[in-house]
């Protein structure tokens, strides 16, 4: 955190009798041995009624009295003034660099009640404008659902139903092969047979997992900017979203299918040199080595992902370049790779499984109503009819509404706390929000 100039230590006030900027205690004119102005010895004024102690407070601690105080008894503390005991003035958020952790006068109008801790920061929209800690974070971006449920959820619907759509039309139409299902639950099928039916499935995986991931991409395109505008507690309408991100959609392609492609390239490398061995003759011993060094591959990978994993927020928000926001994410997450990491992966554990609540269901009741019951769907391998890749696809799309909003909207929080931490974003953000006063006289970030 940066410095905060304006602190000042405790009892700094003048005491009775002295005069603001005075240095040491106001020394009585009436004291045994003095002169006043009048060329009045001490000794006649003590005489005319007025008694001091012959025990003075030592220089620099005396404070205004409370009531008589008896010979050796040590002057009691002052009381309370307004910041030790109470609120700073114009409640959480007035001054300061966390929403008024104190004042350029000092430590007055700074501490909250009773020494419990500096008071709440501002916080305008989702989330308080300090850094955040995992909870803040999941509920940011809960709260970003439930206060803008209409966008949030008008977003994810629309991308869920037209994804789902297309995915169900495919399945239906051309990817529901009775020859592969067959081939597959066939024992005797020759090798080359199988080789083809495993090749078919994964191709028609990887053009399902596509569009899937052209859906997640323009969900978490749009929004990122309600979420970006839900933290300064703006609401934002659907159009407006697509307005804004619109310029930048197509650069998130680029950057989604980039760490994809650097991502099997790493796992690729790894396992090529098993591959080669067991294309040599050695099978095990070349299965053994692919498989030790794509686990190896899948490590660095990961850890590039995650050094990447705030790319797409910094291309959105700062409109960067598709180089330049990679760059940002690595140098946001410098130092922050484990936390990062955690938190990320919490959130998408939360987000699947509240997302399987839902889908199961669907998925054994499509299966139950589709004609051959559980067990024949369970025994039909692939082949699936239109009534269970219907009520499944509902249920697909109840998930898809869930997981979009929690996965992005972390995403987001995450980038935004970063850059808290490292480039005092919330003075920027407190003036955008248009919270009066906020960071006078002091510095924020960590």
């Amino acid at each position: 955190m940066k410095d905060t100039p304006g602190w000042a230590s405790p009892g700094s006030a003048p005491s009775d009798g002295q005069e603001p900027g005075a240095s040491g205690p106001a020394e009585p004119h009436d004291r045994p041995g003095t002169t006043d102005s009048a060329g009045q010895s001490g000794t006649d004024a003590q005489d005319q009624g007025v008694k001091w102690s012959k025990e003075q407070p030592p220089a620099g601690q005396w404070s205004a009295p409370t009531g008589p105080a008896s010979p050796g008894q040590t002057p009691p503390p002052p009381p309370p003034g307004p910041g030790w005991g109470g609120r700073p003035p114009g409640g959480s958020g007035g001054q300061g660099g966390y929403g008024g952790y104190g004042s350029p006068g000092g430590w007055s109008s700074g501490w909250g009640g009773a020494w419990g801790g500096p008071p709440p920061a501002a916080k305008p929209g989702v989330i308080p404008l300090r850094p955040l800690g995992v909870g803040e974070i999941l509920d940011g971006a809960v709260s970003t659902m439930r206060t803008y449920w209409r966008t949030v959820l008008g977003i994810s619907l629309t991308v869920a139903v037209v994804t789902e759509i297309a995915v169900i039309l495919l399945q239906g139409f051309a990817l529901n092969d009775n020859a592969t299902a067959d081939t597959l639950s066939d024992p005797s099928a020759s090798l080359s047979e199988v080789t083809r039916a495993m090749g078919d499935t994964m191709a028609n995986t990887a053009v399902v997992f596509l569009i899937s991931l052209i859906g997640t991409i323009t969900a978490t395109a749009l929004l990122t900017t309600v979420t970006s505008r839900a933290v300064l507690g703006k609401p934002v309408a659907i159009g407006e979203a697509w307005r804004d991100a619109r310029p930048q959609v197509l650069k998130l392609f680029g950057l989604i299918f980039l760490l994809m492609l650097i991502t099997f390239g790493i796992v690729f490398g790894g396992a090529l040199p098993g591959i080669i061995v067991a294309l040599a003759g050695s099978g095990t011993a070349g299965a053994a080595l692919a498989v030790l060094g794509g686990l190896g591959a899948g490590v660095v990978a990961l850890w590039l992902m995650i050094r990447f994993s705030l790319a797409s927020p910094a291309l959105m928000l700062e409109k960067q370049s598709i180089i330049k926001s990679m760059s940002r994410s690595v140098k946001l997450v410098r130092g922050s790779w484990w936390r990062i990491f955690g938190i990320q992966l919490l959130a998408t554990v939360i987000a699947n499984i509240v997302a399987s609540i839902v889908v199961i269901p669907f998925t054994f009741i499509g299966a139950a109503v589709g004609g051959d019951g559980i067990v024949g769907f369970l025994n039909s391998g692939s082949h699936v009819g239109w009534t269970f890749l219907i009520i499944s696809g509902i249920g697909s799309v109840i998930g898809s509404m869930i997981t979009f909003p929690i996965t992005a909207g972390v995403t987001v929080l995450l980038y935004i706390d970063q850059r808290i931490r490292r480039e005092a974003l919330d003075l920027d953000l407190a003036r955008a929000a248009g919270v009066q006063g906020y960071g006078t006289g002091t510095g924020s970030g960590s």
